[in-house]
Formats: C-alpha cells, structure tokens, sequence
C-alpha cells in the first residue's frame, strides 16, 4: 500500500520526544506563505480541523493534515517528514529543540496514482 505521507528516522525519533512531553500529536501543512507552508506540530487537542482540511495519513499513530487548496497542488506526490536543524519562526512544538519539521516530496508512478484513486 501506498502511504500519501511517510517519516524519516530522524522525524520519528523527535516525534517520540514530542509524544513524552505533550501527549497525542497532529501535523498540518497550510498554503500560507512563509511558516505556513511548512508543516506544523500541534498538541491533538489544540488545533481544530475543518472541512477545507485533507487528511492525508498518520505518522505514529498521529494524523498529518494538508489545506485543502494546498493538497490540489501536491496530491501527485508523496511527502516525507524530515527534521533539520534551525528555528523556525512559528508555534511548532519542535521549536525549542532548534530544529523543524520539513517535507519533501516525490511524484508518485502511475501505478501509485491508480492505486491511490487520484488519476
């Protein structure tokens, strides 16, 4: 099967420090500019999701959310949850670590396009 989000190591291994000091987590990545774009980390029960929100997996057991408007433009491709060093200049709980969160991406084949239902 086929994932619409995947984690590197690296991502799983702050994830889990994540969840031992704040409980249940939820990623969302906004079309925003600036941080907004970049994915966020959230206490679960500290962000509301809406309709204009697509729920594109979970890492850990922890849904990773995408904007609506900014799925149409990467529903070809899969992501990866990275982490990388800096600080990012939002509310992401990774932020006093000195790292954030970072997606990158890969055009799903053809075959990954049918199976999941996108073409």
């Amino acid at each position: 099967m086929t994932n619409k989000i995947e984690a590197t190591p690296e991502a799983i291994e702050l994830i889990k420090k994540l969840m031992d000091l704040h409980g249940d987590l939820m990623f969302h990545q906004s079309g925003g500019c600036c941080d907004g774009s970049q994915p966020m980390c959230f206490e679960r029960s500290e962000f509301r999701i809406g309709d204009s929100d697509v729920l594109l997996g979970s890492i850990m057991e922890q849904p990773f959310y995408m904007a609506k408007d900014q799925y149409e433009y990467w529903k070809h491709t899969q992501l990866t949850l990275d982490v990388v060093n800096g600080r990012g200049s939002s509310f992401s709980l990774e932020i006093p670590f000195g790292v954030r969160f970072i997606v990158k991406s890969r055009l799903f084949t053809q075959e990954e396009l049918l199976e999941l239902d996108i073409i």
